[in-house]
């Protein structure tokens, strides 16, 4: 199974439109600190998420990114099983009950994308530029 950051990438470059791993600086006291936007589109910070554990913290990224950028968060959950599990529900209700949107994408469907985007870049011979 690809990594999240690999599915990530191609959730932001071929479904969004936007650009991976967006790193903003913050302030706390007298410290500089960075966080990094799994992906950023003009309007939108989005934290893309495994259907893991791993992935409860994912609104609070969202809304501390969408503080920072003005931009509104969105939490991407990526289905590798097909079904709903306990970890989506968990986000998927909190997040309607914080107004962060919530999508969810196949894991399956992202990576057949990703395996054929070359067919439609692929530019014939003597069909256009």
């Amino acid at each position: 199974m690809p990594f999240e950051t690999e599915i990530a990438a191609i959730l932001c470059a071929l479904v969004l439109g936007g650009e991976t791993e967006v790193s903003h600086p913050y302030n706390v006291g007298y410290d500089l600190h960075r966080i990094r936007v799994d992906c950023e589109t003009s309007d939108q910070v989005v934290e893309v998420g495994l259907d893991k554990r791993s992935s409860l913290d994912s609104i609070q990224q969202a809304l501390f990114a969408a503080s920072l950028t003005g931009k509104t968060p969105v939490v991407a959950m990526i289905d590798t099983d097909g079904r709903e599990g306990p970890f989506e529900l968990r986000i998927r209700t909190a997040a309607r009950m914080a107004g962060v949107t919530y999508t969810s994408y196949k894991i399956d469907a992202l990576i057949r994308l990703q395996m054929t985007s070359y067919m439609r870049d692929r530019r014939l011979p003597g069909r256009g530029s």
